[in-house]
């Protein structure tokens, strides 16, 4: 029987009652200490449209679950699992004749997706709707289908202390707003701004001692996150405070948490996030301490990673906390800001639904058939960015198809109480799921090691062999938080239907890269560089033992879009890339050229990612062929051996083309460049690279290009070599505009005859005794009756030894 409580929301059930009687959902606004998460429920119990079902009591937190639970047990004179249980991810307490379950958010969705209906329940309530965490929009959402499509007896309520209840009514169809006005008793909120460049922590303290002088009653202080309450606690410990000390947040066992919120012998100071801020009832609290603010996951689109971010609560969440201190009498709220800083907060806060990783949303919605979330009533749209990155990491994960359906894993994964990246890991883990089960416990809880973070290896190898037992005990070991672990895992296993078995610690990059397939990392340059596949840089210290790893595959990051520090990871070798990519991998070769040689270059990819490379000397055969071809069109022909011969008879054809005609061949690059193939190809053989070319005789092969008789004709037209009136050779330079032939004067004597090829004169480059160039002509005889008396007379005085006639053309040549 219910014990009397005269506790204001108990004003407004007559209200409340006819609304879920006739409309069958209602929205509550009552305050903080009004009663409405024990009372109300406990008050419902009776009502004929249940006709003995059950009412689901959401809580957004697993704390506030056991606590509200209990709390109306002891109001009925019963232990929880009676009347009144409970349901969390890691927690149970139930028995046949529950009529009331408060459950967290969570669990309400695993039961809708199993049965839309859900049977033998009749009401379920929304309480502190405000927090608008991501899975209680989701279950509000689903529960609306539900009712429509399946089960219009079913009532609805939603409830909290701070709430936009128009918009929720409209949500609901236009649903009855019942308002419980009256506060339990008033609050005096006093302001004490932190002064500038002054921590949190120090100010917290100072405000804690001033309340014990000045205040009556125990002491809750709202702290951003664990690292503050761990020091505000040392600080308050070294100061000699005359009170007991206890902390409060989720990571601590139930017999902490018990601790904190029951009466003590004395006066106490609890340290808490904001799981104290709704819901719960801190026995004995008289005053509050707010430092303002709270850490928040914020998702990121453009790399994909959540992270927690401290922001400043609102104005709804600063009531709410103030409203801690007056819940059994008269208290104060000590608020560390001023009230002008007060005024620009947000009146309440963002919904989670706008703000977070959408992934396990998204796989929900799939779960439910929901081809988008524009299928449900939401009082938030998701953002289309966010919910669009969900969809491609469900497809990398493997967990719907190409349509957006749900896959075999995919719905395998939506039964455990995991992130899709997790879920898919103990899924498709094979004869690793065992180890599977352990990652997700080291991945989805806080980390085992504590400490700076220089000081934290990142290697989850070393996790899991504490955990297993197989590695010595570590100087950062926080052996709570391994306890919890391995209940979490044991709890995991069991879910999934997984034996626990022996696991291999060296198979943790394997099986966290089912999880994190787009966090493979490949070292860059220095040890602890690393590249993402996603393009992201990341970095560890280079004195980790995992910094020399060429492959890691990335479990934890701090969140930044550029240079992320690595948390968490794992190493992964070539060959375990290659097995858990699968399909994704693929070998490529292909022929490069280093230096001069011809080289098959093996390379193993994953997109841009190389995991394997190897050269060896390219075997002979076509493609090696048509890779000196290409190569060789490319640099046209320089890597061919041109040896003056080869050049001479190339230039000597291209003048005979000028002078005589088309039937001579096209010898210029741009034509040989053209024909290569034909003229070329026959006499190579089967070449790998151009260090081989120096047993190519390039001229030989184009006589024999040229063929009868022209081959013949070319030594008869264009000789390379003329004979001069002193009786010597002389090289005919065929590389020039003309025909050139380098003769010293004196070789030329006695003749007026210039010398021709091919019938055309050539070009005399006539030298001084030192080879410098005297003069040059077509017109040997003009020269000899020209100006040749001029040189003469220069010569004869600055090479007196030598002979300078008057009438060269008459004189005898000397060589």
């Amino acid at each position: 029987m219910l014990s009397h409580t005269s506790l204001p929301v108990e004003g407004s059930l007559p209200s409340l009652r006819s609304a879920l009687a006739a409309q069958r959902q209602a929205v509550l606004v009552a305050p903080p200490g009004s009663g409405k998460t024990t009372i109300v429920p406990l008050l419902l119990l009776a009502e004929p449209w249940l006709e003995g079902r059950k009412i689901t009591v959401l809580e957004p937190r697993r704390l506030a679950t056991r606590a509200a639970a209990r709390r109306m047990a002891f109001l009925l004179g019963e232990q929880a699992g009676e009347t009144v249980g409970y349901v969390t991810k890691t927690d149970r307490k139930v028995g046949p004749d529950t009529r009331i379950e408060v459950v967290t958010e969570g669990v309400l969705t695993r039961r809708l997706q199993r049965d839309p209906e859900l049977p033998g329940v009749g009401l379920v309530v929304f309480d502190e709707f405000h927090e608008r965490s991501l899975q209680t929009d989701l279950g509000l959402a689903l529960a609306l289908d539900a009712k429509r499509m399946l089960r219009p007896d079913l009532r609805l309520l939603v409830m909290s202390a701070t709430i936009d209840a128009d918009k929720i009514a409209g949500l609901l169809g236009g649903a009855p707003v019942i308002r419980s006005e009256a506060r339990s008793f008033p609050v005096e909120v006093r302001w004490e701004p932190r002064p500038r460049q002054t921590w949190l922590e120090p100010h917290v303290v100072a405000v804690v001692r001033q309340a014990l002088r000045t205040d009556g009653g125990d002491i809750l202080v709202f702290l951003p996150g664990i690292g503050e309450i761990n020091r505000v606690m040392n600080l308050l410990r070294d100061a000699g405070v005359e009170a007991d000390i206890h902390r409060l947040h989720g990571s601590l066992s139930i017999e902490e948490q018990d601790a904190a919120l029951t009466v003590a012998s004395s006066r106490k100071v609890v340290l808490s996030t904001d799981i104290a801020e709704s819901s719960l009832t801190v026995e004995g609290v008289r005053v509050v301490v707010d430092g303002g603010a709270a850490r928040a996951p914020r998702f990121d689109s453009r790399t994909g990673m959540t992270r927690l971010k401290t922001i400043p609560i609102s104005k709804a969440s600063a009531d709410q906390r103030s409203g801690r201190a007056g819940r059994t009498e008269p208290g104060v709220a000590y608020r560390l800001w001023s009230k002008v800083e007060h005024g620009p907060r947000k009146a309440h806060i963002e919904p989670e639904i706008t703000q977070v990783d959408l992934a396990g949303f998204a796989l929900e919605l799939a779960a439910w058939g929901a081809a988008d979330a524009s299928d449900l009533d939401f009082l938030d749209r998701p953002p289309r960015r966010a919910l669009a990155e969900a969809h491609r990491l469900l497809g990398l994960l493997g967990a719907v198809d190409g349509d957006g359906r749900l896959t075999e894993s995919g719905r395998a994964m939506v039964n455990l109480p995991l992130h899709p990246r997790l879920a898919r890991m103990v899924v498709d883990a094979g004869d690793d799921q065992a180890l599977a089960c352990l990652l997700a416990a080291v991945v989805d809880d806080r980390d085992i090691l504590r400490g700076p973070s220089d000081e934290i290896p990142v290697d989850v190898a070393l996790r899991i062999e504490l955990v297993t037992g197989a590695a010595d005990a570590h100087p950062n070991l926080d052996r709570r938080a391994l306890e919890r672990l391995r209940r979490n895992a044991r709890d995991l296993a069991r879910r999934a239907d997984i034996k626990t078995n022996a696991v291999d610690p060296d198979h943790c990059g394997r099986v966290l890269a089912l999880a994190f397939p787009d966090r493979l990392a490949v070292q860059r340059g220095t040890a602890g560089r690393f590249q993402l596949r996603t393009g992201t840089s990341a970095w560890m210290a280079s004195s980790d033992s995992l910094a020399g790893e060429r492959f890691v595959v990335v479990a934890d990051l701090d969140g930044k879009r550029k240079d992320a520090r690595i948390r968490l990871a794992a190493a992964l070798v070539g060959d375990e890339v290659s097995a858990v990519y699968g399909h994704e991998v693929e070998e490529r070769a292909e022929l490069v050229w280093v230096d001069d040689r011809l080289m098959e270059r093996r390379t193993v990819r994953l997109g841009g990612m190389v995991i394997e490379e190897r050269e060896q000397r390219a075997a002979p055969g076509p493609e090696a062929t048509a890779a000196v071809i290409s190569r060789l069109q490319q640099r046209k022909l320089e890597d061919l051996p041109w040896t003056d011969a080869a050049r001479s008879i190339r230039d000597r054809v291209a003048f005979l083309r000028n002078t005589v005609g088309s039937r001579w061949p096209d010898w210029s690059t741009p034509a040989l460049v053209e024909s290569l193939e034909d003229w070329l190809l026959p006499s190579l053989g089967l070449p790998t690279g151009f260090d081989r070319f120096d047993r190519l005789d390039l001229a030989s092969v184009l006589r024999g290009r040229l063929g009868y008789p022209l081959a013949g004709e070319l030594e008869r037209l264009a000789p390379k070599e003329i004979t001069v009136p002193s009786g010597r050779s002389v090289r005919v330079d065929y590389s020039r505009d003309w025909p050139t032939v380098a003769v010293r004067v004196q070789e030329m004597y006695g003749t007026t005859t210039t010398p021709t090829v091919g019938g055309q004169p050539v070009v005399l480059q006539l030298l001084s005794p030192a080879r410098r160039p005297l003069q040059i002509t077509r017109d040997l005889g003009g020269f000899w009756t020209g100006s040749w008396s001029d040189v003469r007379k220069e010569m004869a005085g600055r090479y007196p030894k030598h002979d300078w006639p008057d009438d060269p053309a008459t004189a005898t040549p000397t060589s």
